[in-house]
């Protein structure tokens, strides 16, 4: 970051006067202090603004020439001289030299102090920095953007537009992929080349300078010691920090955009290799399936099924399509088949309802109401079979358009889920429920709800009698009309639990 010494002359209040050295004006500044010394040239870097009174000037007109001449040669920007202390005036003699060297020599007036000068400089220096900060930071998402949308050359024109320069895009051998805003010379090309060829394109960034006066800066893109090929920047000057940091970003970007077709050509081979695996082997080694499947398991190792079942094939594939993109958004690997209308999906044991929920969101509101979504509970992943099954029971219990019903709510409930089965339970219902129904509009009796309350208790007779509030010997009396009506004997186990499931499957 620098202040050219133009823009200093032209801050009204600060009231700067050029007194010589008018060619410099172009002069950068990096920094602004002050110093009396009569040499200070070792501790001079170049660049700087050095401002003085002139109240150890040397006396001589000679001496003062190689004064100022010795400030020109360390790399001094400006000369900012105060007056109206030890000199009314600018000496006449330093003006001259000034002008023979083309180091700019500022008048500073007496009211303008030597600290309102400095902080101006570094105040602007700082804006500086500020605008390169933000520059980055929104060049760097722009470029991440272009990367995904427009592949390389896009990445290519972003880096371009951002630093200002002339940015190619070469494979291994020097060929040019992509370039922006246009290819450089031929003379320049060769240069380009010739970096390369030395070996000092590494993966630091290589600064050479072209016949021509531009900077040529040259990174390798590589991911670990795979090299991809080079990105070179040519610009009018050396890269600032910020331009290296956008070059380094756009470096990595290019870097993962080369490397995805390897990952997927891997992994692509891989498959294929198990594929073939396990039909050249006799016994069928199921150990690299069952390598990849651990893949979907949670940190703990744990998994779950999601089962969707559609109302069509069609929407089987509609919903298949929906979890393939949301897997993708979470940055999920997708272990998913489908059959004719169903789907089944393996998740992390760390999934719910909720997830699953998110999952299908972005199904319009008449496909999920043509859709019923079952979870299992979380298995290891050798258990997996078993928790597709959970989850296809589940599916097959839960209601059109309802969120997706985890197995574990169907505890207690499972047989009444299901439509065959529910008839089977009306049926027994019928014919040992309700003559005890009958009977009881018929007399006044409570014999049902007297029947329910000792199958509830398994049996157990106080138990029993104390949740109708009634005496045990009465219960037991009510017992044995039931038995007499339905001609059972309910000392069995089995008569008990069949006789509860057809009360409940009658009353619910």
């Amino acid at each position: 970051m620098t202040v050219p010494v133009r823009w200093m002359l032209s801050q009204p209040d600060l009231a700067l006067e050029l007194k010589g050295g008018a060619a410099g004006l172009g002069n950068e500044i990096t920094f602004a202090h002050a110093t009396e010394l009569q040499d200070p040239f070792r501790w001079l870097s170049g660049g700087e603004l050095l401002l003085t009174t002139g109240i150890r000037l040397p006396l001589t007109a000679a001496d003062r020439a190689r004064y100022l001449r010795g400030l020109g040669e360390a790399g001094v920007a400006a000369v900012g001289f105060g007056t109206g202390l030890s000199h009314p005036e600018v000496p006449e003699d330093l003006v001259v030299v000034a002008d023979e060297i083309g180091l700019p020599l500022l008048e500073i007036p007496l009211p303008t102090p030597f600290a309102a000068v400095v902080k101006r400089v570094m105040n602007r220096l700082a804006e500086q920095e500020y605008e390169a900060v933000l520059r980055a930071s929104r060049a760097q998402p722009r470029m991440t953007r272009a990367v995904i949308q427009g592949g390389t050359g896009a990445t290519v024109r972003e880096l371009a537009v951002a630093t200002s320069s002339i940015v190619l895009l070469l494979d291994l051998s020097g060929r040019v992929l992509e370039a922006h805003p246009a290819q450089p010379t031929e003379d320049v090309l060769g240069e380009l080349r010739d970096v390369l060829e030395a070996g000092t394109g590494g993966a630091s960034s290589s600064v050479s300078l072209a016949r021509s006066g531009a900077s040529i800066t040259v990174q390798q893109i590589s991911v670990g010691s795979t090299p991809h090929g080079h990105l070179a920047v040519i610009s009018p000057t050396a890269l600032s920090h910020v331009d290296q940091i956008l070059l380094g970003h756009a470096n990595s970007l290019l870097a993962l955009d080369f490397e995805k077709p390897v990952r997927l050509r891997t992994a692509q081979n891989r498959l294929n290799s198990h594929a073939l695996g396990l039909l050249l082997t006799e016994d069928r080694d199921l150990a690299p399936a069952w390598s990849q499947i651990r893949h979907a398991a949670d940190a703990d190792g744990m998994v779950r099924g999601l089962t969707v079942v559609a109302e069509t094939p069609a929407l089987a594939e509609r919903a298949e399509s929906t979890v393939a993109v949301a897997m993708n958004k979470a940055g999920r690997q997708l272990f998913s088949r489908r059959h004719d209308a169903r789907v089944t999906v393996l998740l992390r044991g760390t999934d719910d309802v909720d997830f699953a929920r998110a999952m299908l969101r972005s199904l319009s509101a008449p496909e999920r109401k043509a859709i019923r979504a079952g979870l299992s509970g979380r298995r290891e992943v050798a258990g997996l079979v078993a928790a597709i099954e959970q989850s296809q029971l589940a599916a097959s219990a839960a209601e059109a358009g309802a969120d997706p019903l985890e197995f574990a709510a169907l505890t207690g409930s499972a047989l009444l889920a299901f439509s065959s089965t529910r008839e089977v339970l009306n049926s027994l219902a019928d014919t040992m429920i309700s003559p005890i129904d009958d009977y009881d509009r018929t007399n006044g009796t409570e014999l049902l709800g007297s029947l329910r309350a000792f199958l509830e208790a398994n049996g157990h007779w106080e138990s029993a009698a104390a949740a109708m509030g009634v005496h045990r010997h009465t219960l037991r009396s009510r017992m044995a009309r039931i038995e007499s009506l339905i001609d059972c004997r309910l000392d069995v186990a089995r008569v008990r639990a069949e006789l509860l499931l057809a009360i409940i499957a009658r009353q619910s």
